[in-house]
């Protein structure tokens, strides 16, 4: 665990923000790819569209990997060879002979990911003292930024070192990995004290706000599905522009980073409860107003609820830590988990909704959904 402080540690928090950037980067790797991947290994769309899921499955892993980061003292060095481990599974895509090793890369890349993202935010709330919700800001920042760069990085990339060369981006995260070990691993605590925690003692600890940020994150993750997911071919059916549609999700993509950096700075200063207030209400309203609306209200409908749909992860990040008590990382990886299962059913149902009854039927019952966090965040303790 990180060292805990009362001030702000600005330049290790962004450090570890920095990295957060640098590992997404190479996890958003596969899309920008993979059509060069079915091209190569002739692979059909039910194929690749597997890929994306085992990649996912390890998630379900993400208590158990912070109860062991928090019985053996392991979150510092999780997070410092995490981005090298992702790198090198997702870097050698390219040039992977056959599907059957295209599944255990990705893998493997799935079980990097929650080993790093699991124990990260708990180093942040280490370094950001009183601060959390700044410090978790700027941490998730760094990974929605990744989201909008990442593939364009991939694409740059791979056109001019092909893909057969394309594995030496791989340094980027190696010199990532160094930075943090230097910056990070001397400056900590040297003597590590074990513990012998349980996933049923961290609930435990945290349930008085676990329980209703689960019902808030279920609401939350049709809102986040129907956008996140469906906003592109929304605008491409309407406008008949897949160019538009492209714009459109850059534009929500950019609102979200702003509304992730803002979100954890003004909930230290307002109070969490009160910013996420606001965010659930003003979430699922602009997204009525979005579907219903045209020309300039539309656009700007867009941009309020991508700045208000994902701005809601890091203060619910730093309510986690606050109350995690002996068992930090076991905290975030319960989060996390809930986060995980909260977004994969959404997307199920909200593509159903889509396919039997229209698109702006799903977007109006997200949004209703969405308007049910409400009651669950007044369950919250202040």
């Amino acid at each position: 665990m990180a060292m805990k402080t009362q001030t702000f540690d600005t330049p290790r928090v962004l450090l570890i923000s920095l990295s957060h950037f640098v590992h997404d980067v190479y996890t958003s790797f596969l899309s920008p790819l993979l059509p060069l991947i079915i091209e190569k290994l002739s692979l059909t769309l039910s194929q690749a569209g597997l890929l994306s899921t085992v990649m996912q499955i390890p998630a379900l892993l993400n208590p158990f990997i912070g109860l062991f980061a928090d019985n053996r003292g392991l979150a510092r060095w999780l997070v410092i060879l995490a981005p090298t481990l992702t790198a090198l599974p997702m870097s050698f895509l390219g040039l992977v002979p056959s599907y059957g090793m295209l599944l255990v890369l990705v893998f493997f890349t799935g079980i990097s990911v929650a080993l790093y993202h699991v124990p990260a935010p708990v180093l942040v709330a280490g370094y950001s003292g009183i601060r959390k919700g700044r410090g978790m800001s700027f941490f998730m920042t760094g990974g929605e930024s990744a989201r909008a760069l990442g593939p364009i990085f991939a694409v740059g990339a791979v056109s001019l070192l092909g893909l057969d060369n394309f594995h030496y981006v791989v340094v980027f995260a190696l010199l990532t990995s160094i930075l943090l070990w230097f910056s990070l691993e001397r400056e900590e605590e040297k003597t590590v004290v074990k513990r012998k925690g349980s996933l049923k003692n961290t609930y435990r600890e945290i349930r008085h706000v676990f329980n209703p940020l689960c019902g808030i994150l279920v609401a939350r993750a049709f809102m986040h599905a129907s956008m996140g997911m469906f906003l592109t071919v929304f605008i491409e059916r309407e406008t008949g522009s897949l160019w538009y549609g492209g714009a459109a999700l850059a534009l929500y993509e950019t609102l979200g980073v702003a509304g992730v950096l803002s979100a954890g700075t003004l909930s230290d200063r307002l109070g969490r409860r009160r910013v996420l207030f606001w965010a659930l209400i003003t979430a699922p309203a602009a997204i009525l107003l979005f579907v219903f609306t045209g020309g300039f209200i539309k656009i700007l409908m867009l941009l309020i609820t991508g700045f208000s749909v994902l701005s809601t992860t890091p203060v619910m990040l730093a309510i986690i830590q606050e109350n995690a008590g002996h068992n930090p990382s076991a905290a975030n990886g319960l989060f996390m988990m809930a986060s995980f299962a909260a977004r994969s059913f959404a997307v199920v149902l909200v593509g159903g909704i889509g396919d039997l009854a229209g698109m702006e039927s799903m977007f109006t019952v997200s949004a209703g959904i969405g308007f049910l966090a409400l009651p669950f965040l007044m369950r919250l303790e202040p």
